[in-house]
């Protein structure tokens, strides 16, 4: 796994972890905290929430009704994605981490919760049965975690726990943090490049 620098001046960020975990909630927060702070070069932050996307650009082969999710086609989102994710500041947001070339990203966000936590959360959203424990077996078994630390550098993966507000807020705060110090890092290397 590489770590080699991006001509990018602001960081690609995948959100990812089990459904339920509080992706996009951590998403749409990150990118309003992002949004307040002053970018000198016109660049915006944008989230993208892959699920929506594949819908919006049809990067499927139908819907599985089974599974009440769409069946992704995994070559055609890529070949969107390649386009949206290039000039950086791109928050992505899915469930699957492991897709994504590691060159794209440059943090990978873990979230995790209590497994009875998370079952309440799928049955809110009246998710069926086997969809609920499928999920629910995949965070106690950590898929998402052990698939983002054997996609990526260890070093750039973090794993975060999403269970209250509050931990939202502290996880949104630590993460802007992190962009922070990653654009001083930048200048500094391309001021001496």
């Amino acid at each position: 796994m590489s770590t080699e620098p991006t001509p990018r001046s602001l960081p690609n960020i995948l959100i990812t972890g089990t459904p339920g975990t509080g992706k996009t909630t951590h998403a749409t927060q990150l990118l309003e905290a992002l949004q307040a702070l002053p970018l000198e070069d016109g660049r915006v932050w944008e989230h993208v929430n892959v699920g929506d996307f594949v819908k919006e650009k049809e990067c499927h082969s139908g819907y599985n009704d089974e599974w009440q999710s769409w069946d992704v086609d995994e070559d055609k989102l890529l070949d969107e994605l390649e386009i949206v994710q290039k000039p950086g500041g791109q928050i992505l947001d899915w469930h699957t981490c492991d897709i994504f070339p590691e060159r794209w990203i440059d943090l990978v966000v873990v979230l995790r919760c209590d497994h009875a936590l998370l079952w309440t959360r799928l049955e809110k959203r009246a998710y069926a049965l086997p969809k609920i424990q499928e999920n629910n077996t995949a965070e106690i078994m950590e898929v998402v975690l052990e698939d983002a630390r054997a996609s990526y550098a260890e070093e750039i993966v973090v794993e975060l726990r999403s269970e209250s507000p509050e931990e939202v807020e502290e996880n949104v705060a630590r993460i802007v943090a992190w962009v922070e110090a990653w654009r001083s890092n930048k200048a500094k290397d391309d001021a001496t490049a």
